[in-house]
């Protein structure tokens, strides 16, 4: 069973574990479970998905119960207008606080193909704020250093290009553990083997929008899963529900 955060006539949130597809996409053929579907499902219903979360990305997940709330709720993501939060652990100590502001051109299509070199599209703006949680340093040498260096982070996207917390994360060279793709495999391999850890460690842990409804203003967060918050603790950190 999905757990559901939220629901009511218009809207239903749930928070999606890691590992599981939104939707039917060419990146996973085999797969043949899917939030959708299973939403579906367990509420009788049909389901429209307002937004989009990577597979290995974990949180609040908002579906549509009818067209007309899908098409207003819609277009509050499309003018960037919706309020995301959401935690990551990356490699090194980024700065306290910082903004990336780096343009991102589409890299896949929507069925997870990825676009070939003569037709990588234009590069769209795309902004993140981030904010540094917590740091550890562990006498183990990962990659070229004799300790490694993490951090807990809390990232506020205000653009939603694709993959772009991935993205810009790998760009102020800061990636974020589990990422097979944008991250570091030495790193990702060691959280494996010292944590028991083969996730991709982002969750979204909040979403803020208006109501179709009546226009007044919704909140609907999640802690991140247990897969995710062990290895918080295991890192020394506090709780992610309740840190200071």
């Amino acid at each position: 069973m999905l757990e559901i955060l939220y629901r009511d006539d218009c809207l239903v949130a749930i928070n999606k574990p890691a590992g599981l597809l939104v939707h039917r996409s060419n990146i996973d053929r085999h797969e043949t479970r899917f939030a959708v579907q299973l939403l579906r499902d367990q509420i009788g219903q049909r389901v429209h998905p307002l937004h989009r979360l990577d597979k290995g990305t974990s949180g609040v997940l908002l579906f549509a119960l009818d067209a007309e709330s899908a098409r207003e709720v819609g277009s509050q993501f499309m003018r960037d207008e919706v309020r995301k939060e959401y935690l990551a652990v990356v490699r090194g100590w980024p700065p306290e606080a910082g903004v990336i502001d780096h343009p991102l051109s589409r890299q896949f299509d929507d069925y997870g193909r990825k676009l070939g070199a003569d037709s990588p599209g234009e590069a769209l703006p795309a902004v993140t704020e981030y904010r540094r949680l917590a740091t550890v340093e562990l006498p183990d040498a990962v990659d070229r250093y004799a300790t490694s260096r993490y951090a807990l982070v809390e990232l506020s996207p205000r653009s939603g290009r694709q993959h772009q917390l991935r993205r810009h994360l790998k760009h102020i060279a800061h990636p974020i553990i589990g990422d097979a793709t944008w991250g570091k495999g030495v790193h990702n391999r060691y959280f494996q083997q010292r944590f028991g850890c083969g996730r991709l460690l982002l969750a979204c842990t909040a979403l803020g929008l208006r109501h179709p409804q009546d226009g007044r203003a919704l909140s609907i967060a999640a802690a991140p899963g247990e897969d995710f918050a062990s290895v918080i603790r295991a890192l020394g950190w506090n709780d992610p529900g309740q840190r200071a």
